[in-house]
């Protein structure tokens, strides 16, 4: 073990030293990018509770405004506490950096704005959040982007959909709301192919059960609400870029590898090399459009995060074991769950996933439309809300919430057809969490 301070040894923070030990994933979760307070000597980060940093003199705030210096100008862009959070994902993730912003739908709008402009397209899965089906089908059209959603069960439909206009491909690795876990590897190497990037929500997995810069992605992203604050009480999402992407392979990303004309001719990629895309995305995106994280927030799930494995190892054992108790029970249809050998993705699982499938997935209640509501309607112990990724077991119908705004085929297409109810199952007592399931299916 190396003398060197762990807290100075973890440090993620662009421009770093290279990690002289390779710590395991829950020491990261602790540790990355924190250090204790260098006035007070505060051990726990510090919210930084204030809008704008002090510069040392008018040179000091030149270099700040011209990217020459490092630093803290503005709390819509940088802030202390939310820059160790930034620093914490991104060492889990196995990135060269990262930005923290208000949502995962702003994370996903950051990626978007910064690698397209009016008239590009990307590809992505039709397997996704309701929200994000949204998102990319109806808000982002009017913005001039369009998305050519495509069946992610098969890697080739990606192939199929390319056009001269895509410029990335977007899809979730383990899918909400269920079931479905897609082969990063042969995605990314069409991706590639075409010389784009492979952009990854890992919301569900989180990096403790998949990091998917090991598999080729190029950019993952996080709705942190969810498993990465773990505790269903803090908006935020955060962009990770993986540092091997040569954003100057050819001309489909001027933003990055052409003169900014924000920054008086500065080209990101030649001037920030492997975190180029960080500096964009900070300087330019969230700059302008102002989906902020605030410093409040980036604490509290800075608080999660410490615990991230220790959750993910009983909300797997958990949901584990309700699936199989579920596919045996005679008033359930279906399960679809990857970490079951009888799910057509427990392979993929296994790969992708080997320290367990996730804790939310879906089932099909016999009956349809009205037992799916009769379900969610008896349970107890089970919360009836739109959330993932908490501590508390969480349950859902999507046909009449999350994807209600979807087709019924869109549904079906999505994992969210008439008769499906979602579970992200918790940590509780696995025996409670299956009497309370119990008792409903009974009623319905």
């Amino acid at each position: 073990m190396s003398s060197t301070p762990i807290d100075e040894v973890v440090s993620n923070i662009p421009g770093g030293e290279e990690t002289p030990h390779e710590y395991g994933i829950e020491t990261l979760a602790v540790h990355a990018g924190a250090r204790p307070d260098p006035v007070t000597g505060a051990r726990s980060t510090p919210i930084f509770q204030t809008t704008s940093f002090v510069f040392d003199d008018a040179d000091h705030a030149a270099s700040l405004f011209n990217l020459q210096t490092f630093g803290y100008v503005y709390s819509r862009m940088t802030n202390p506490t939310v820059a160790v959070l930034e620093e914490r994902v991104a060492a889990l993730e196995g990135g060269r950096g990262a930005v923290a912003c208000a949502s995962g739908h702003a994370a996903q709008f950051l990626v978007a704005a910064t690698l397209m402009q009016q008239g590009d397209e990307f590809i992505s899965s039709r397997n996704l959040y309701g929200g994000s089906v949204t998102q990319f089908g109806v808000s982002f059209p009017k913005l001039g982007w369009k998305c050519h959603f495509v069946d992610p069960t098969d890697p080739e439909n990606f192939r199929k959909a390319m056009t001269d206009k895509v410029k990335f491909i977007f899809l979730e690795g383990l899918a909400n709301p269920g079931g479905i876990i897609v082969d990063l590897e042969k995605v990314a190497a069409i991706a590639h192919e075409f010389g784009i990037p492979l952009v990854v929500d890992n919301t569900l997995a989180s990096p403790y059960l998949c990091r998917p810069f090991e598999w080729g992605a190029d950019l993952v992203l996080h709705s942190t609400t969810k498993f990465i604050g773990g505790h269903g009480n803090t908006m935020g999402g955060i962009v990770v870029e993986s540092g091997k992407f040569d954003w100057r392979q050819n001309d489909k990303f001027p933003g990055l590898g052409q003169p900014d004309p924000a920054y008086h001719g500065l080209v990101f990629a030649e001037t920030f090399g492997d975190f180029g895309f960080t500096m964009k995305v900070r300087a330019v995106a969230l700059r302008d459009y102002g989906p902020t994280l605030n410093p409040t927030a980036a604490w509290n799930l800075l608080q999660g995060v410490e615990t991230l494995p220790l959750r993910m190892e009983r909300h797997c054992s958990n949901a584990l074991a309700v699936a199989e108790w579920l596919q045996d029970h005679p008033k359930v249809k279906w399960v679809s769950y990857s970490g079951l050998k009888s799910s057509p993705y427990y392979e993929l699982a296994q790969k992708y996933t080997p320290k367990g499938a996730g804790a939310v997935f879906t089932f099909g209640v016999k009956g349809g439309y009205d037992s799916g509501l009769a379900v969610v309607d008896e349970v107890n112990m089970f919360s009836h809300l739109a959330n993932i990724g908490d501590t508390r077991s969480l349950i859902l119908h999507p046909a009449s919430t999350t994807h209600r705004q979807l087709t019924e085929e869109q549904q079906i297409g999505a994992g969210a057809g008439p008769d499906v109810v979602r579970l992200s199952v918790g940590i509780e007592n696995v025996n409670d969490i299956i009497a309370d399931l119990d008792q409903a299916l009974a009623k319905a």
